[in-house]
């Protein structure tokens, strides 16, 4: 009979099979770089995504991983796991009623003052592929077309290089139902020659969005102050103590009556409370 911390393939995935003591290690090591909480339920997970990796390596077990990721070459293939077990699930207009509030509520006040001179930002925090933040750079294109003769920009971060890098190219698949449901789509994305379903973003809209590699848990480089930050379905994965260190990092670097936005099943908790106040469906203001 198979001990429970042993280290095995199966025959038929090629998975290993982690022991608790390993799994632990890996956790630990994700929580104290990112933040985020690796729970038992995602064990299985965390076992399918990896596996090849190790495979790749040449390493007979997770044993011997968390060794490789403990040494003296470990920074690097920490950087590898990383990017192996974040999730990236996203798609345009995701949570509209965001891009709602956007558009109707929050955007003719922003306009009027890159209008007058003033600067603009929008944050798109864990953007994963970009959908989010070129969601938002069609919304503010729809309010005022000539965003590029005033000093309007949407910064887009997030900890995978990866899914950073299809943001850039700006090539998506979209399916025919989000075209059809967001008009905006249409407009602003042109299809690629003979690859079905396969858009690319505007040479107008790419201009509005910078792309960067940012990890949420570090020292964040930003010098200037944004008018809507939107970080949604990211920090659900974060503890509740890194969740509270958080929000006063957004509040502090809100301009007053700067807007948050986050996902559905997130809630700002913790000393932000006082400065945070609900406005909408997890839509939050600074009050000061």
């Amino acid at each position: 009979m198979m001990q429970a911390n042993a280290a095995t393939t199966t025959p038929s995935s090629s998975r290993q099979v982690i022991g608790d003591a390993a799994f632990g290690a890996l956790a630990r090591l994700l929580r104290d770089e990112t933040g985020i909480v690796l729970t038992e339920a995602k064990k299985g997970l965390a076992v399918s995504r990896l596996s090849r990796r190790l495979r790749n390596l040449g390493l007979p077990d997770f044993e011997t991983y968390c060794a490789l990721l403990s040494g003296p070459d470990g920074k690097a293939e920490l950087q590898e796991m990383i990017l192996l077990l974040t999730t990236n699930v996203t798609r345009f207009f995701r949570e509209g009623h965001h891009f709602d509030q956007l558009r109707d509520a929050i955007l003719p006040d922003l306009v009027a003052k890159a209008k007058s001179g003033g600067r603009v930002r929008i944050w798109s925090a864990g953007c994963s592929s970009g959908e989010e933040p070129y969601s938002i750079a069609m919304t503010a294109l729809a309010v005022f077309p000539a965003l590029d003769t005033v000093n309007f920009r949407i910064l887009a971060t997030d900890i995978d290089r990866n899914v950073l890098a299809t943001g850039r190219t700006g090539h998506y698949r979209v399916p025919p139902q989000d075209r059809a449901a967001h008009p905006l789509i249409a407009k602003n994305m042109e299809s690629v020659a003979g690859q079905d379903d396969l858009f690319e973003v505007s040479p107008k809209l790419r201009a509005l969005v910078q792309f960067a590699e940012l990890n949420l848990q570090q020292p964040w480089p930003m010098q200037g102050k944004f008018d809507v930050i939107f970080c949604r379905n990211v920090v659900i994965y974060f503890s509740t103590e890194t969740q509270q260190s958080l929000w006063p990092r957004f509040a502090a670097v809100l301009q007053p009556r700067g807007h948050l936005m986050i996902g559905h099943s997130e809630r700002v908790t913790g000393p932000a409370t006082d400065r945070l106040r609900s406005c909408g469906v997890t839509q939050y203001q600074l009050t000061h």
